[in-house]
């Protein structure tokens, strides 16, 4: 790639209310940083929103934009035309809904520019028809009601993922270590080496690198069978393991794992299952529409009476109150 083609490599980051800022703001310092070490414009790019008029953050800053979604559209077939488009979203993402983004992203795609989301920009990517059959990433609180909703999408919890022409990551800094890859496909590493000097950060994080701490350090736990046992239930929670199978793969006793649950968890391991299954559900109730007796079953209950009465008793509210809260929020 010559200078001159760099010069027109473009970027809309197309803002949605609630979007997160520490997600937008990684990923356009990168850029501009890379833009001050190289001596020359190599990247550009403006702000979108739907009517062109400012669009607030999740932490209530308020951003201007460039241009509209009509904007956007006719500039797509002029020297104004992007290289990439961002999808730049956040908390309550389920909330936005408009057929003529979901168009327009489809039309930015299909005439060959890179599309991409921030934070949980991957859900309105995948409602506009484009994650079909496509690797993505998505924040971790999000995945479960991701994963419910578009089930044609391989959706990771990675930090981010390129899948041809589509671009997308978990949020947070992620979009910085996504940024980076672009700037080295580009540049390579000796300039990313210098980025990452000025961002005052010491590497590049693989794509496939986790987006949560590890168990160890996330629960405080330093066994490393309770370890185990967790991880075993963290990856059954439609259909729950019962204690003698867990017993059977690591090789304890069933009284063995319930002394250590207590030492470690202060709590039973039946009681530190169903909690893990109450908080999948709980994220499922909040982020998707899929009914209740789905989510259920979705979370390893043998009926929808048992789930309410779990539910009740964690959280203090049933799940069609919780259902009730989240449709409240979302007409706010």
């Amino acid at each position: 790639m010559n200078q001159t083609d760099l010069n027109k490599r473009s970027f809309v980051f197309f803002l949605v209310p609630n979007f997160s800022m520490i997600a937008f703001a990684t990923a356009i310092e990168p850029l501009r940083i890379a833009n001050r070490m190289l001596g020359y414009e190599a990247y550009r790019w403006r702000l979108a929103s739907v009517d062109g008029k400012p669009v607030t953050a999740s932490n209530g800053v308020e951003c201007a934009a460039n241009s509209s979604l009509e904007d956007e559209r006719r500039f797509l077939t002029g020297e104004d035309r992007p290289s990439m488009v961002f999808v730049c979203s956040g908390v309550h993402v389920e909330k936005f809904q408009n057929k003529s983004v979901y168009a327009w992203l489809r039309e930015e795609f299909n005439r060959g520019v890179a599309v991409g989301g921030l934070c949980t920009g991957a859900h309105i990517l995948a409602a506009a028809g484009l994650l079909s059959g496509k690797r993505c990433a998505i924040h971790w609180e999000n995945l479960p009601g991701f994963a419910e909703a578009f089930p044609k999408a391989d959706v990771y919890a990675d930090l981010f993922e390129v899948d041809g022409n589509i671009y997308t990551c978990a949020g947070g800094t992620a979009a910085l270590d996504m940024m980076l890859k672009l700037i080295g496909d580009d540049f390579g590493d000796n300039i990313v080496n210098r980025v990452c000097e000025q961002a005052l950060t010491d590497r590049v994080r693989s794509p496939h690198d986790r987006q949560r701490l590890p168990l160890r350090a996330r629960l405080g736990v330093q066994n490393s069978k309770v370890l185990t046992i967790i991880e075993l239930m963290e990856a059954r929670l439609s259909e729950p393991l019962s204690l003698i199978e867990i017993a059977d793969h690591v090789g304890l006793s069933r009284r063995q794992i319930e002394r250590l649950f207590r030492q470690e968890m202060g709590r039973s391991p039946a009681r530190y299952y169903l909690e893990i299954r109450l908080d999948r559900a709980r994220h499922l109730l909040i982020q998707s529409s899929m009914p209740i007796v789905e989510v259920a079953v979705a979370c390893g209950f043998v009926s929808a009476s048992h789930f309410s009465k779990c539910y009740r008793e964690l959280y203090g509210r049933s799940p069609q109150q919780e259902r009730a809260d989240r449709k409240q929020l979302m007409a706010a």
